[in-house]
């Protein structure tokens, strides 16, 4: 024997006879009684079959109060119903259209029929008070026998399709969120790993990087929030911002070691060298660029590459940008980087204790650093202290 497919059916009537009526007419054991010679003629010989090829369990509700929380039940209990009947006149409760307002609310998917012998309400009121004309058929008492089966089977169809598509469609959107942080992932660690192997040059490790990417993420999202830049950082670019950090000097992989390796200080010509740096990351960056689907992330890294060295003021390098001709995601890591360096030791010098480094950094507010972002910067000190406080400071010979 077939096994019927079970349609959960809710009935709210204030009449005991109308919900032995639904009963009648669409539990299997009254259909093939019910089912005449007219609906033989208007659906063919497979109509009894078709009405018998689910299992209709009706339950009733006799105010609208009491079928809310019947719909509510049913949901907790991961069995809901697919579809309600429900009558627009019970007094002295809640009338049918303030109860389908109300179920809506609780499960927006459920398709509703509304019962009604009488003209109380016209279908535009209805609809101007529900909004949900998509959900919404109405029945006219007395019943008709094909018209209740149709509505039945077409309703409780309905809500089982929309849920399967419903399903599948967030059984997609998971696996998309999970390829997409899969490939972030990826990109992420190819990007660390060239950073560090550029880093690795001049004897940096990878703290150097964790605290710049840390520290860009901290600034930019405090500036999302607070300040003149909120609009320009929703949360995927302060994310960008923060994985594309870890390349601003990516480009030192083109300086000659006896430059880069150098364990004093650089001579005015050897200056010059190692500011190519800067666009030589870019360069870099934006040739790859041109062949990723990722170009905006990628984007970002090549201005944090190329003008991470600007000033506020105008003289920074490669190019002399000044205020907010600079990107500011360059000039949010510019703060992180300088900051960094002041507090890690180098074979040339001791750290600064940080402190000193942030009245450094406050000293160079205007005209190394953008005013907004070293708000920032003190804004979240208690963070940023703890986070410099806590990391080792390896010696490099980074300029």
């Amino acid at each position: 024997m077939t096994t019927l497919e079970k349609r959960r059916i809710l009935t709210v009537d204030d009449n005991q006879s109308i919900h032995e009526d639904y009963r009648k007419v669409l539990i299997p054991e009254h259909v093939d009684s019910a089912f005449d010679e007219d609906e033989a003629f208007l659906f063919g010989e497979s109509t009894s079959i078709s009405h018998q090829a689910y299992n209709y369990q009706i339950d009733s509700a006799f105010q609208g109060k009491e079928a809310i929380a019947m719909v509510q039940a049913a949901i907790d209990n991961q069995d809901p119903y697919n579809a309600a009947f429900v009558d627009v006149r019970m007094p002295p409760g809640i009338d049918g259209v303030e109860t389908a307002s109300r179920i809506w609310k609780i499960e927006p998917d459920l398709p509703i029929v509304l019962c009604t012998a009488y003209s109380d309400h016209t279908w535009e009121e209805i609809v101007d008070r529900l909004g949900h004309s998509d959900q919404l058929l109405i029945l006219k008492k007395p019943f008709d026998n094909i018209e209740m089966r149709q509505m039945a089977a077409s309703q409780t169809t309905k809500y089982h399709t929309t849920k399967v598509a419903n399903l599948k469609l967030e059984q997609l959107e998971a696996m998309v969120e999970t390829r997409s942080r899969e490939i972030m992932s990826t990109q992420d660690m190819l990007f660390f790993s060239l950073a560090k192997l550029a880093e690795s040059r001049d004897r940096a490790t990878g703290v150097h990087l964790d605290r710049i990417r840390e520290m860009t993420k901290i600034l930019a999202i405090w500036l999302s929030k607070n300040g003149p830049y909120q609009s320009q950082l929703d949360e995927k670019t302060v994310s960008e911002m923060e994985r594309s950090s870890v390349l601003h000097d990516i480009g030192k992989v083109g300086i000659p070691d006896k430059v880069l390796l150098k364990p004093g200080k650089l001579t005015y010509d050897e200056f010059e060298v190692m500011k190519t740096h800067a666009q030589i990351g870019c360069d870099a960056i934006e040739e790859a660029a041109r062949l990723s689907d990722n170009s905006q992330f990628l984007q970002i890294a090549a201005e944090i590459a190329r003008y991470h060295h600007e000033k506020f003021n105008g003289n920074g390098y490669p190019i002399g940008l000044s205020g907010n001709e600079i990107p500011l995601a360059a000039r949010i890591v510019a703060v992180a980087d300088v900051f960094d360096a002041l507090v890690s030791e180098r074979v040339y010098k001791k750290a600064m204790p940080v402190d000193e480094a942030r009245e450094h950094i406050n000293s160079e507010s205007g005209s190394h650093f953008d005013p907004a972002v070293v708000d920032a910067f003190n804004a979240c000190w208690p963070m940023l202290k703890k986070l410099a406080e806590s990391s080792t400071n390896p010696i490099t010979a980074s300029n």
